[in-house]
C-alpha cells in the first residue's frame, strides 16, 4: 500500500505538463539570442509566460519566472525592502507565515537594521484584518499568506491588500499553497492602488499544483520598484537576470492552466475527501482535535492535533504503514522541531509537536481515505503508548 497525503509539501507533476516541459526542451535556442533559433526558444516562452499571466489575471509583463516560490518570495521582501521610502524601517509580519518569508525578514532585521512589526494570529491561525491594519501605519512593506501553509486557514486577502493601499505600505501576498487551489487575482487583489503602494508582488510555485520542482514565479506589478537579487543581463525587466528555464516556464503554464480549470469542481470533490477524512479521525481516534478555520480553509488541508502522541513518531508509524504525511512545512531541512504556526495560535511547545498535516490533492481517492482510517487510530494508540500517554485522554 503507498498512500500520498503531503500534496502541501508537493504534488505528482501532470502528465500534461511533462508533455510540455519535453517539447519546449527540444527547442534549440536561447531566448536572449536574436537568431532565428533563438527567437523560437523566445516564442515558447512568452507564450508560457501568457499563459500564466492569464491564469493569475495580471498583464504577461508582470510574470517574472524564477526558480521556484522561495525565490519569489526573496526576490519580492528583499527587493522592495531595498527601494523603500526614506525613513522607513518596519517591516509587518504576521506570525505563523513560511519561513521563506520570516528567514529573509530576520536577515534584513540582523544585517539591514529592519524593524519587523510582528501580526497575532487567530486562534485558528488566520490574520485579522484589524491587526494587521494597526500594524501597517508607517511601515516600509508588509507580508502574508493567502492561505497557511500549516493549518489551511485562509486569510482576508482582499481586505489585507485593501487596508495596505489605503496605508499607503507595499504588500507581498505569498500564493504558493493557495495559487491553484483557491482563487488568485492578482488584478482583483490590487484593485486602484496608487503607483508603489497595496499589492505589488504574489509569489507561486509550480509544484504545489502539479508544475515541476525548481520553477516558480513572482507577479510585479509595472508600478513597482523591486532591486534585483541577480544581476547580470538584465533579463526580466532588469529583476531577475540569467538565462531562463524555457522548459520548466512551458509546463508551469500548462499545469496552472489546468489547476486553475479545474479549480472549482476539484475544489468540492477534494473537500468532500477531505471532510470523510476529519469526520472518520475524530470518530475513530479519542481525542483527535481538527486545528486551523474549520470552514475557510484549503480544500485538501486536514490539520490535526493528536493528543499524547509525538507528531515524528505518528509520521514514522504511518510511513511504515506506507502513508505519507507531514508534520508540518516540508521547508525545514528535516529538522523536527515545534509547529510555530501551531504555537502562534496559542497552544503549548508540546502540542506543537502532536500535529500532523494530511493534504489530498488530484491524485486522492476515497479508497485512499480508507485506506488511512483503517491504520490510523493504531498507529495514535502505539505513538500514545510510546510516551506514556492514554489514548482516552489529554495528557
Amino acid at each position: 500500500m503507498s498512500i500520498y497525503l503531503d500534496h502541501a509539501a508537493s504534488t505528482p507533476l501532470r502528465p500534461e505538463a511533462r508533455e510540455a516541459w519535453l517539447d519546449a526542451a527540444s527547442v534549440v535556442g536561447n531566448a536572449s539570442s536574436i537568431h532565428a533559433d533563438g527567437q523560437s526558444a523566445r516564442r515558447v516562452l512568452e507564450d508560457a509566460r501568457e499563459r500564466l499571466a492569464a491564469a493569475l489575471q495580471c498583464d504577461p509583463i508582470e510574470i517574472v519566472i524564477t526558480s521556484g516560490g522561495t525565490e519569489s518570495v526573496n526576490l519580492a521582501l528583499k527587493g522592495l525592502w531595498r527601494t523603500r521610502r526614506a525613513g522607513t524601517s518596519e517591516i509587518v509580519l504576521p506570525e505563523g507565515e513560511h519561513h521563506a518569508s520570516i528567514d529573509p525578514i530576520e536577515w534584513l532585521a540582523t544585517r539591514d537594521g529592519a524593524v519587523i512589526r510582528s501580526v497575532p494570529l487567530s486562534p485558528t491561525g488566520g490574520i485579522r484584518e484589524a491587526d494587521f491594519s494597526a500594524a501597517l501605519p508607517g511601515a516600509a512593506l508588509a507580508t502574508a499568506l493567502i492561505a497557511n501553509n500549516e493549518v489551511g486557514t485562509i486569510n482576508p486577502v482582499a481586505d489585507l491588500a485593501l487596508a495596505a493601499a489605503s496605508a499607503g505600505v507595499p504588500l507581498h501576498l505569498d500564493a504558493i499553497s493557495a495559487f491553484g487551489h483557491v482563487p488568485v487575482s492578482f488584478s482583483a487583489l490590487r484593485g486602484a492602488a496608487r503607483p508603489g503602494t497595496g499589492l505589488l508582488a504574489v509569489s507561486v510555485s509550480a509544484h504545489k499544483l502539479g508544475g515541476p520542482i525548481g520553477v516558480g514565479a513572482l507577479v510585479v506589478a509595472r508600478s513597482a520598484r523591486l532591486d534585483p537579487l541577480l544581476h547580470g543581463g538584465g533579463q526580466q525587466r532588469g529583476l531577475r537576470s540569467g538565462t531562463q528555464d524555457i522548459a520548466g516556464a512551458a509546463a508551469f503554464a500548462v499545469a496552472a492552466e489546468l489547476a486553475v480549470a479545474e479549480l472549482a469542481a476539484e475544489s468540492v470533490r477534494v473537500s468532500a475527501l477531505r471532510d470523510r477524512l476529519i469526520a472518520g479521525i475524530v470518530a475513530t481516534v479519542p481525542n483527535a482535535e481538527l486545528l486551523g478555520d474549520p470552514v475557510d480553509r484549503l480544500p485538501g488541508n486536514a490539520h490535526v492535533l493528536f493528543p499524547g502522541a509525538s507528531g515524528e513518531s505518528l509520521l514514522f508509524l504511518l510511513d511504515m504503514a506506507g502513508v505519507s504525511v507531514s508534520t508540518g512545512s516540508a521547508c525545514q531541512a528535516g529538522i523536527p522541531e515545534p509547529s510555530h504556526v501551531v504555537t502562534a495560535m496559542g497552544r503549548s511547545d508540546r502540542e506543537a509537536r502532536e500535529v500532523l498535516r494530511f493534504t489530498l490533492g488530484t491524485s486522492t481517492t476515497d479508497a485512499d481515505i480508507d485506506a488511512v482510517l483503517r491504520v490510523l487510530p493504531d498507529a495514535v494508540a502505539r505513538a500514545r503508548a510510546a510516551s506514556g500517554s492514554r489514548s482516552d485522554a489529554r495528557s
